[in-house]
């Protein structure tokens, strides 16, 4: 096996982002796992000895030859990248080489490694500035155990200056949590003091991971989605929200985003999940979003800061255009993400199978082939209040107020106008403020007489409401134009209590359907009920048997 690590030219050390590597246990973590999972790791192995300041990683990887575990620890050596033009393309974690020569100045560094196809390991000890003073075979399996020892042991104030092990303890952790959602596949074991601290079990998806990361997250709260870039090659979308109506957060605490495997903050980019998840939550609450974008290389510079964290996104318009189009696509109601549609009841099945058998034919009226609407059927009218629905999964109560409140909050985000109004509409004692914000959103207002101001334009959906003038008034209390919308969308919106015959209750839920964030009004209320057909089989205790006397 050929040496596959070499010192970068001295060029290529000039280009690299100069700074501080190793500052704390969580640094030494991530650096070392980082490795591993370049090297190909499936399964990783932490174990940290805080009092000791002490970790080690073992990992299943592909390991290293002598020679190249002879050059790990030089100043910048790695077989990442090779020339200045490697650095506009990077698909590795790691590239600077500075990490394990970092740590042969700052710590006692050891490492033992095999590749598969070899049948002997080599044990290595480096002394200070990286070069291997201790090379010794052994027996070890494939893969990789690296071994800090000791760290900051030649600079005793670095400790002081460091928190508490307890929250070393929890950096480490948010460090392992954030790495591990960028690799879902892989099986992570941590261990404090020789005693398990944490594991996280491989998952098929990112929603399946997140709830062993979240507390009292369920995979059923969550909706993923994973969209190719049209007309990017090589770039796409993975997209992970909590469903607004079932789960969020008192803080922005968990808008995270990542890019080609690594967590990085883009404030741009969150900003941009924040203010689409907006009017879909209650007051004072915050999405759950996971957003891994995979995009090209040369869209993206690394060599911005040590940690690789903070980095320069091209195009950054672009990709905020691509996370509000993924957001409203994952929060519609459609055939796709309904988890009882009737493609996947028990019921077809039952009924494929007696086809291949007999003579008739079952054919769903909509899959997802070709329909990615979910048919919506109004069969009655609770208390003129809710809206009982069918579909092909079970059955909804939809409260009939916020989902036209969501119809309608919507249309005037799209088509906000504001329209001339003939005889003026007199007001009596408003505010300088009251004035002044009415003014705010557009409308046209003077003085009429002592104490009267005349209104001269409304909002076209208010011109043939009654209580037009109080709907004004509710205007005037204050907000930006997007709380005007929503009061406008509140007071025109059908009110419960009102009888609805099923042909208006059918044209309300076809339009609500539609929306682009159904499952809340814009006050962050969930707009329905959801009895699925397999909850209600088991509250009755039913089992479809076919050709049995029972459960039919």
């Amino acid at each position: 096996m050929a040496s596959i690590i070499q010192t970068l030219p001295t060029e290529v050390v000039y280009l690299i982002t100069a700074g501080e590597v190793i500052d704390s246990l969580a640094a030494v973590v991530r650096e070392l796992v980082e490795n591993s999972l370049d090297a190909g790791a499936t399964r990783i192995v932490v174990a940290i000895w805080p009092q000791q300041w002490r970790v080690r990683v073992a990992d299943n990887g592909c390991g290293m030859n002598l020679e190249d575990l002879q050059q790990a620890a030089i100043a910048h050596s790695t077989s990442k990248i090779r020339s200045c033009a490697d650095l506009w393309k990077i698909n590795s974690l790691g590239f600077r080489g500075e990490a394990l020569h970092s740590l042969t100045n700052l710590a006692s560094l050891e490492i033992f490694s095999r590749p598969a196809q070899e049948n002997l390991g080599w044990r290595v000890v480096y002394g200070e500035g990286g070069a291997a003073v201790e090379v010794t075979a052994t027996a070890i399996a494939p893969g990789t155990v690296v071994t800090v020892s000791n760290l900051f042991g030649n600079c005793l104030s670095r400790r002081q200056g460091l928190p508490p092990t307890s929250q070393q303890m929890k950096a480490v952790q948010a460090t392992i949590h954030q790495i591990a959602l960028c690799h879902p596949h892989v099986t992570w074991q941590v261990w404090q003091n020789d005693r398990e601290y944490f594991t996280i079990y491989p998952c098929r998806t990112i929603a399946q991971l997140l709830p062993q990361i979240i507390p009292k997250i369920r995979s059923s709260d969550l909706q993923e989605l994973k969209l190719d870039v049209a007309n990017l090659a090589h770039s796409a979308l993975n997209l992970v929200v909590g469903l607004p109506d079932r789960c969020h957060r008192h803080r922005p605490d968990w808008v995270r985003v990542a890019m080609n495997g690594r967590m990085v903050k883009c404030p741009e980019i969150e900003q941009t999940i924040l203010s689409t998840f907006h009017k879909t939550l209650p007051r004072d609450r915050y999405p759950i979003c996971f957003l891994h974008l995979v995009i090209s290389p040369e869209h993206i510079n690394w060599n911005r800061n040590p940690a690789k964290t903070e980095i320069y996104l091209n195009e950054v318009n672009f990709w905020q255009e691509q996370v509000i189009q993924g957001i409203e696509q994952a929060l519609r109601i459609s055939a796709v993400n309904l988890k009882e549609a009737v493609q996947t009841t028990r019921v077809s099945k039952l009924l494929k199978a007696a086809e291949a058998k007999g003579n008739y034919n079952f054919q769903p009226q909509n899959s997802p082939e070709d329909d990615q609407q979910t048919s919506l059927k109004a069969i009655a009218q609770l208390s003129n209040t809710y809206i009982v629905v069918e579909h092909p999964g079970g059955m909804w109560l939809v409260e009939q107020h916020i989902a036209h409140e969501r119809v309608l909050y919507e249309q005037l985000c799209d088509r906000w106008q504001i329209i001339p109004v003939e005889p003026a509409i007199i007001l009596y004692q408003l505010s300088p403020a009251q004035v002044s914000q009415l003014q705010r959103i557009g409308l046209d207002i003077e003085p009429f007489g002592e104490q009267l101001w005349a209104v001269r334009s409304i909002p076209a959906m208010l011109q043939h409401r009654e209580d037009c003038a109080q709907a004004i008034l509710e205007l005037s209390w204050g907000g930006d134009l997007q709380t005007a919308q929503v009061a406008v969308a509140c007071r025109t919106a059908i009110r419960n209590g009102t009888p609805m015959n099923l042909n208006q209750m059918q044209t309300l839920l076809n339009q609500w359907q539609n929306t682009r964030n159904p499952r809340t009004c814009p006050h962050g209320r969930p707009i329905y009920l959801s009895l699925e057909e397999s909850a209600l089989a088991r509250f009755f205790r039913r089992n479809w048997v076919i050709g049995k006397s029972h459960g039919i």
